[in-house]
């Protein structure tokens, strides 16, 4: 083997992975500047230094490499602990109401402002959002908690 072409060839594995860490790690396009100048450095060198022909096999090379690579970085970044998750649930560790609220159901309160149909209401002796059943429900009148769906507290008047 040629010994002009070991830097080309170390350039060429650099690029790679600089274009795989480029999709892990936060750079503002830092590292993938620095593989375009791997590449574009490591070309030029087998230009000048080795023979056209093996520039042109770099380059037919780096067509099926950068794609490549850039496919790879996709899959580590799906994979990677830092990405959105396509659901979000109890398996997850994720909790999306207080599991407080549904303690309240059945209970009796008291509007403190009124309700058209949302305002707030009093109940248990704690402030809460609320919304009533689809009625117009007036300012200190006594309410009930209907339902419990998620974060939503539906109540209907008494």
């Amino acid at each position: 083997m040629n010994s002009n072409l070991i830097l080309p060839i170390i350039l060429q594995a650099v690029g790679v992975g600089v274009i795989i860490s480029e999709f892990v790690l936060p750079s503002a396009g830092l590292l993938t500047l620095t593989a375009m100048a791997a590449f574009a450095y490591s070309i030029f060198h087998v230009f000048s230094h080795v023979s056209v022909h093996a520039g042109m096999y770099f380059i037919a090379a780096d067509v099926l490499l950068i794609p490549l690579s850039i496919v790879v970085g996709i899959k580590l970044i799906a994979k990677s602990p830092v990405t959105l998750r396509k659901s979000l649930g109890k398996e997850n560790g994720v909790i999306s109401q207080d599991s407080d609220l549904q303690l309240l159901m059945g209970k009796y309160g008291e509007t403190l402002t009124d309700l058209r149909p949302a305002g707030k209401a009093k109940i248990d002796g704690r402030r809460f959002d609320v919304v009533s059943t689809g009625d117009y429900i007036e300012k200190g009148r006594e309410i009930v908690v209907a339902t419990v769906d998620g974060n939503r507290i539906v109540v209907r008047g008494q």
